[in-house]
């Protein structure tokens, strides 16, 4: 067979066989109308594959809270994705990790506004502690770190 038409069949075979990666992955980006940084995160998002519906609101401590958010753990944003909340502007990696690993927590969080993160202007200057967002009502919990 012709290395080309070899080529072609297998590229063929693997774009058929993983629907997942031809489908990206909504998300629902929640910010404050005014925030430029939620817009950078919405883009880093889509960059790495997420269709992102942004969503401006005046009520986001509020989104957060219902979707189990303590105040001190809470981010820029609020994003749902596949069934998770995801505050602030967490790495994809972890947004991945998260999706793969389906833990029965409500979703994850990076508190604040972490200089170098994704979305944020800045050069890094400390390591991203990502939390676990809980179901129970439990204190959260470290989740990855970046």
């Amino acid at each position: 067979m012709n290395p080309t038409i070899r080529f072609a069949s297998v590229a063929a075979l693997i774009a058929f066989a993983s629907p997942a990666l031809a489908d990206p992955l909504q998300a629902t980006l929640y910010k404050n109308p005014q925030c430029g940084c939620c817009e950078g995160y919405a883009a880093y998002l889509r960059d790495n594959g997420f269709n992102v519906d942004v969503k401006p609101t005046n009520d986001l401590a509020e989104i957060s809270r219902k979707a189990g958010v303590s105040e001190a753990f809470q981010g820029c944003h609020t994003t749902f994705i596949d069934g998770y909340v995801v505050d602030g502007h967490v790495p994809v990696n972890v947004v991945r990790k998260l999706i793969t690993e389906k833990p029965a927590i409500a979703g994850i969080t990076l508190p604040g506004m972490p200089m170098g993160s994704p979305g944020m202007s800045g050069t890094k200057t400390e390591k991203f502690v990502i939390y676990t967002v809980p179901k129970d009502g439990k204190a959260p919990s470290v989740y990855a770190e970046e």
